[in-house]
C-alpha cells in the first residue's frame, strides 16, 4: 500500500503530548509530525499570520500524501481550522481533512463537571478567540465558561524550566486569577499541548475539589472514534507502524526537546518552508 501517513502539526513540541496518546492508541498507523519551531510560538500572532502558517503546513502534509492532519495546537486550532476547513480545502482537495483539538474536547468537557462551570488555561491567542466558549456552548449551553490566558507557561515548557522553582510562581499566579473569576469552578481544562508538562505543578495549587483535564487521550479517543465513521478515509492511511518527524527550527535542539514531550528518543529531520 502506498505511503499514507497520519500528519500531526504544531507550531512546536506541544503536539507530540498528543501523537503520544493517539499511538497509544492506534500503533498500526504511519505518523509525520511536524513543528514548526522556527516561527513558534503562535499563541502571540495574529490570526491571519497563524492562518497563513498553518495552511503552508498543511499543504506541505497533502505533498507527503497525508490525507488526514490533525491540528494538535490549540492556537492553530482556534485560528486557521474553520478558513482551512470551510475554505481551502474545496480547492486543494476535497476528499482530505483537517481536524483540531477544540471540538473533541468541547464535546466532552461538561460531562466532567458538577457544578457546571469550567475554567480553560490557554495561549492568549487562544483565549482571545473565545472558540472554547463558543463550542462549548453548542454542546452544554448551561456550563460557564471562565478562561485565564497563560502567555509565561509555553516559553517555561520550551526552556526546560517547567520543574524549576521559579515555575511556580507564574503556575499559581495564572490559578488564582482563574478562581478568581468564578469560585464555583471544578473542572480545568489545559488548552496548550504544552501544559501537561506543567502538571504537576498545576495539581499543587489547584484546590482538591478541582479535576484538572489533559487534552492527549480525549483527542487520541476521538480521532479512533472518527475513523471507524469514516472507514472510506481509515482505508487510505497506511498501517506500517512508521514514525516521522520534521522541525523547522535546528534538529539537535528539536530532538533534545522533544524527546521529553514525546516520552522517547527522537530523531528529526530539518524541513525549509
Amino acid at each position: 500500500m502506498k505511503y499514507q501517513p497520519i500528519g500531526v502539526f504544531d507550531s512546536g513540541y506541544g503536539g507530540l503530548t498528543v501523537l503520544k496518546e493517539i499511538i497509544a492508541d492506534m500503533p498500526q498507523y504511519d505518523y509525520l509530525y511536524l513543528g514548526d519551531n522556527a516561527r513558534a510560538p503562535y499563541g502571540t500572532r495574529s490570526f491571519e499570520t497563524v492562518y497563513e502558517y498553518t495552511l503552508q503546513c498543511v499543504k506541505w502534509f497533502f505533498e507527503q500524501d497525508c490525507s488526514l492532519v490533525i491540528l494538535a495546537c490549540n492556537t492553530a486550532s482556534a485560528k486557521a481550522l474553520r478558513t482551512i476547513q470551510q475554505n481551502d480545502l474545496q480547492h486543494i482537495d476535497p476528499s482530505k481533512r483537517v481536524l483540531g483539538v477544540i471540538r473533541p474536547t468541547s464535546e466532552i468537557i461538561g460531562q466532567y463537571t458538577k457544578s457546571g462551570h469550567v475554567g480553560i488555561m490557554g495561549t492568549a491567542g487562544t483565549v482571545q478567540s473565545d472558540s472554547y466558549r463558543i463550542e462549548i456552548e453548542k454542546f452544554f449551553p448551561s456550563v460557564t465558561v471562565s478562561q485565564e490566558a497563560c502567555p509565561i507557561w509555553v516559553p517555561l515548557v520550551e526552556n526546560n524550566e517547567y520543574a524549576s522553582p521559579g515555575a511556580d510562581y507564574f503556575v499559581k499566579k495564572h490559578i488564582d486569577q482563574l478562581l478568581q473569576k468564578d469560585s464555583d469552578i471544578d473542572t480545568i481544562l489545559l488548552a496548550c499541548t504544552h501544559y501537561p508538562l506543567l502538571l504537576d505543578k498545576i495539581l499543587q495549587y489547584v484546590p482538591g475539589n478541582v479535576s484538572v483535564i489533559t487534552q492527549g487521550k480525549i483527542v487520541a479517543a476521538s480521532l479512533l472514534d472518527y475513523l471507524h465513521r469514516h472507514p472510506e478515509l481509515e482505508a487510505r492511511c497506511s498501517k506500517n507502524a512508521k514514525r516521522e518527524f520534521y522541525t523547522t527550527g535546528e534538529t539537535a535542539d528539536f530532538n533534545n526537546h522533544a524527546s521529553i514531550f514525546f516520552g522517547k528518543e527522537i530523531h528529526s529531520q530539518k524541513l525549509m518552508l
